[in-house]
């Protein structure tokens, strides 16, 4: 039997992705950057890694293609496996983290699949993802309070017709739904009590 040394303790760890899912005007944003700050886990704004191309076709009121999507959906599957293997600046440890929080909208499962596939191979990693859950009229109406943010109210519907919400398979896989029709507050700690559980359920 192999000894596991302090060196080598953190390889054999489970890491987490969790990745906050939803329309636009769900509060992806807002859920992640608590989750970040009451896990102190590192985060990755998921629109940061569009290209400008996609930015302006979004900001001309253009719905992105699957083609559109593809390549930035490798890259933040890519990027948060690289931030695993990093430690975290605000934690007091030369260990990686034990997760990472990324937002990305996520509608299809097929786009889902892609960011599955960063547990393929690492058998120490699972990816979870919580899914903001609200109408489309008030998500309509949260867009459209928005100031200077490419994302238009009428790209919300857009975003509901693609929308392929978890289906039972994938809510008892790694898919868990949390009600975002409340203040921004209740929502955030929805989602913190979601993920709370679920990596209780995971260390038992």
């Amino acid at each position: 039997m192999t000894a596991i040394t302090p060196s080598t303790a953190h390889m054999t760890q489970t890491k987490h992705i969790w990745v906050i899912t939803g329309p636009a005007g769900c509060g992806k944003t807002s859920v992640a950057e608590y989750l970040h700050q009451q896990l102190s886990l590192p985060y990755l704004e998921g629109d940061g890694f569009h290209t400008p191309e996609n930015v302006q076709k979004m900001a001309d009121g253009q719905p992105l293609t699957d083609a559109d999507r593809w390549d930035w959906l490798i890259l933040l599957r890519e990027q948060s496996l690289l931030t695993l293997t990093k430690p975290h600046p605000h934690v007091s440890t030369s260990q990686p983290p034990s997760g990472v929080i990324v937002t990305c909208s996520a509608l299809k499962r097929k786009y889902r699949d892609v960011i599955r596939i960063a547990a393929y191979h690492r058998p120490d990693v699972l990816v979870h993802f919580v899914f903001l859950q609200a109408s489309e009229s008030a998500l309509m109406d949260r867009v459209r309070a928005r100031k200077n943010h490419y994302m238009k109210d009428y790209m919300v519907h857009s975003q509901f017709q693609s929308l392929e919400a978890p289906m039972e398979d994938e809510l008892g896989l790694d898919c868990m739904s949390v009600d975002a029709s409340g203040t921004s507050k209740e929502v955030q700690e929805l989602a913190l009590d979601a993920v709370e559980k679920s990596i209780h359920k995971g260390s038992q």
